[in-house]
């Protein structure tokens, strides 16, 4: 990864906080440890980790009491979290990846296992990442494409207007002797309202500019991501 991701470690037992604490910070990961499900609720608030690896069997609050709370809360739905367990059944499992957690360990647990999972998730929420900013940036050329065409009809519909003016001000016509409304009034009127509309265009197009460029900010093109994953496949 480019930037150090944040693990929040959830379990009751001091030795696998301890263990996974000097293991993942040699790797390189920011690490932020928790003994029960309070505990981890207070730090995810403050820490706001990339990836939380969780505990279920715990004192006060289980992983899965935990696990309903975050998922449920819009501002941490999205962490992903590895849960540990020392159950073994399938429901256990099931009931797990039902409440959202994207993926599932059983004890006793192989490190290098854990890690390539660790890994692995957290490629998933990046490439997630990626894809939703490119379902934005189309969004905002689906809207602006949407009010271009109706500014554009508002466009034209005024563009007759001041060719019916224009033409009601040619004295072979006739139409501006019989009109009490003055032609040159009403073509500056006109004007006006064309212009309104090529300014409300312009500005239009000026904010989703500045909206796609800052999404920009935060795309990696895939040539890079491509990249990313090849490095790290590659060191697991």
């Amino acid at each position: 990864m480019n930037t150090q991701k944040k693990i929040l470690i959830v379990d009751d037992e001091t030795i696998n906080l301890d263990f996974f604490d000097v293991m993942l910070s040699k790797l390189g990961f920011i690490v932020e440890k928790a003994q029960d499900g309070v505990e981890a609720l207070e730090k995810v608030k403050r820490f706001l980790p990339d990836l939380i690896l969780l505990d279920n069997i715990m004192p006060r609050m289980t992983g899965w009491e935990l696990t309903k709370i975050l998922k449920a809360d819009a501002k941490y739905k999205k962490i992903p979290i590895v849960m540990f367990s020392a159950l073994d059944d399938v429901k256990d499992k099931v009931e797990g990846f039902e409440l959202g957690v994207d993926d599932y360990i059983t004890k006793p647990f192989n490190f290098s296992e854990v890690l390539a999972r660790i890994r692995a998730v957290l490629r998933n929420r990046e490439l997630f990442a990626q894809i939703a900013v490119r379902e934005s940036r189309l969004s905002l050329a689906e809207e602006l494409s949407a009010d271009m065409k109706e500014n554009l009809l508002d466009f034209i519909k005024t563009m007759d207007e001041l060719d019916a003016a224009i033409a009601a001000m040619n004295p072979d016509s006739g139409a501006g002797a019989q009109s009490d409304v003055n032609p040159l009034h009403s073509v500056a009127e006109k004007s006006k309202k064309v212009r309104k509309h090529v300014a409300e265009l312009d500005a239009r197009i000026e904010k989703t500019i500045a909206e796609w460029e800052h999404l920009k900010k935060n795309e990696i093109r895939l040539p890079q991501l491509e990249t990313q994953i090849r490095n790290n496949l590659s060191q697991e």
